[in-house]
């Protein structure tokens, strides 16, 4: 398969073509650094210090800290500075978000605030509606809530009861119950999705003291315990005809775009409470003593805080990568909803590796604390809980597992995207004698070779099943699963290996450890997309043309066995000296 220097910005095109550049945190600019270090600030002096008192749901507490947030232009980096806002790019957005993630509930209280209250109001409100709610929103002054999700309709969201009924001066009347509100006990507003006259499915903004408009008692969750959720119950409650977000019948557009910058934001906060996880692991590894010595100098924690660090450098380098994309579409469009259309099936693989990842990072922190993480006395137990809701969160892993091949075919097949075209040119080379393997003594030529490879196997997987499952694609969960598996392996490898190439040519600060993270990232995938292979190849083929695909896939993830336990002790010695993620910016 031939490949081609990517010049396009456009989702998913980076399957079948080579980039030469990408956005790190490396590449920050001095704006950024103050910006994440302000919003660490907050949280090191506002938000940690009072983790107890917010689990105690101190909702006045938890309104004061919005408040201050917005004082300091953390909550309004979307909103546009005539609406009250400091209209940043996306990279300070998700610096901000890093940060916030360091306390799991506040971050889901200012979530649901800056991504799923204001996000739908930037890119679909009105200009009345802007300014009637942007401004108090950026400041903090008022709370927002996001209300989908119902008791029978979750994942299918567009399966809503909720019902709405136009009224002849224009208003709406709307009925129903949504479930699991995060902000649901003390929001002011709600941007609600409702059925116009059962059918047209559509969004509202709800005000809290419109009449027939009241929260349900708190949730009793397993986490989560310093955020407020609750059902939201409608009883003809009355909406004026100003209330309508978008069109009716349009509610779609708002809800999806909604979650894919939810999903996008998601994984900047898991990406956050991962490195302080391991900046906790850390510390305990250091002061905690096993047979007279601190368990840090142990190889088998070692291997653990080596670990850790490579798979949030591997989320982390495809976070960033992917809002170079996103800022850089915004550049050329200025429109904010669009480009996270665009980028929909990064979104969708970032939140479901880094949701995974944090809850990998999470569980090594309660191991390394060792009957201490069991316990309510040091925060490693209240971290492990509260991670576990990510991964259903923005819609669950599993549907986003489905979105990302899914996604992938659709554009494939409406010519959006070259894939066919570059299947049958995979196809061609299958049936061609194999080429010598590489020598090339070029930096990283081993990585380069596996990461092309994973690409390679990604796009036959893909291939495969849309020529064996045709129409009925969707129906095989299992395969489009696999695939997307092999898909997100893919795009962090290669995204980790762009960044330690760039890193080794901007002859950056510890740049050794940028190629050890890589190397990590890279073989250790190359692993398990051979393996998810396999499964989905036996699932889909058999004789000959299930030999056929092996053989390729032998040739393609072909590589000497590396030595990964170098690098994982080099990377544990740089968190065990500093005491926090090895890439840390601060």
């Amino acid at each position: 398969m031939a490949t081609q220097a990517l010049t396009k910005t456009q989702g998913g095109i980076w399957l079948i073509g080579e980039t030469a550049e990408v956005f790190s945190p490396e590449r920050l600019s001095e704006d950024h650094r103050m910006i994440s270090a302000t919003a660490h600030e907050f949280m090191t002096n506002e938000v940690v210090p009072n983790i107890d008192r917010l689990e105690q749901k101190d909702w006045t507490l938890a309104r004061e800290l919005v408040a201050k947030a917005g004082a300091l232009g953390l909550v309004g980096t979307d909103v546009p500075e005539a609406l009250g806002g400091v209209d940043l790019d996306k990279a300070a957005s998700i610096l901000v978000g890093e940060a916030v993630g360091r306390s799991a509930s506040f971050a889901s209280t200012f979530g649901a605030e800056t991504g799923l209250a204001i996000f739908p109001l930037v890119s679909f409100g009105t200009d009345a509606q802007k300014q009637q709610y942007l401004p108090r929103l950026a400041a903090g002054e008022i709370v927002g809530a996001y209300a989908l999700s119902e008791s029978g309709s979750g994942s299918d969201a567009m399966a809503a009861r909720a019902r709405a009924v136009q009224q002849p001066d224009g208003s709406f009347v709307l009925n129903g119950e949504k479930m699991w509100i995060t902000n649901g006990g003390f929001a002011d507003l709600f941007i609600v999705f409702a059925k116009v006259d059962g059918e047209h499915f559509s969004a509202f903004i709800v005000e809290r003291d419109f009449p027939g408009v009241a929260s349900g008692k708190e949730e009793h969750k397993m986490g989560l315990h310093g955020s407020s959720t609750t059902p939201l119950t409608l009883q003809d409650a009355r909406v004026p005809a100003g209330g309508l977000l978008g069109e009716i019948g349009k509610g779609h557009r708002v809800a999806l775009n909604t979650l894919n910058y939810g999903r996008f934001k998601l994984a900047a906060m898991c990406s956050g409470g991962a490195k302080m996880g391991i900046a906790e692991a850390a510390a305990y590894a250091n002061t905690r003593k096993q047979f007279d010595q601190p368990i840090a100098s142990f190889g088998a924690i070692q291997h653990k805080l080596g670990e850790m660090t490579a798979r949030v450098y591997g989320v982390e380098s495809a976070l960033y990568r992917t809002c170079g994309l996103i800022d850089t579409s915004l550049a050329e469009s200025h429109n904010l909803a669009g480009a996270l259309e665009e980028f929909a099936i990064e979104a969708s693989m970032l939140k479901v590796a880094a949701s995974e990842m944090l809850d990998y990072v999470l569980d090594e922190n309660v191991q390394i604390h060792g009957g201490n993480g069991f316990v309510k006395d040091y925060p490693a137990e209240r971290h492990y809980r509260d991670a576990r809701v990510n991964r259903i969160f923005e819609g669950t892993n599993e549907i986003n597992r489905l979105l990302v091949p899914g996604m992938l075919a659709r554009r494939a097949v409406k010519g959006v995207l070259p894939l066919i075209a570059a299947a049958k040119s995979l196809q061609e080379e299958l049936l061609a004698p194999p080429s010598l393997p590489s020598s090339s003594p070029e930096a990283f030529a081993a990585e380069r070779a596996l990461v092309t490879g994973m690409k390679k196997t990604a796009l036959a997987i893909l291939g495969t099943a849309m020529q064996t499952y045709g129409q009925k694609l969707a129906d095989q969960q299992e395969v489009l699963s696999f695939a997307s598996d092999i898909i997100t392996d893919a795009f962090l490898a290669e995204s980790s290996l762009l960044r330690a190439l760039q890193a080794s040519t901007d002859d950056a600060p510890r740049a050794a450890l940028h190629e050890a993270a890589a190397r990590v990232v890279i073989y250790t995938a190359a692993s398990r997309v051979e393996a998810s292979a396999k499964e989905a190849l036996a699932a889909m083929a058999q004789g000959d043309m299930l030999r056929t695909l092996l053989a390729a896939l032998r040739r393609w993830l072909k590589s000497v066995p590396a030595d990964l336990v170098r690098p994982r002790r080099a990377l544990a010695a740089e968190t065990i000296q500093r005491r926090k993620y090895a890439f840390e910016i601060h």
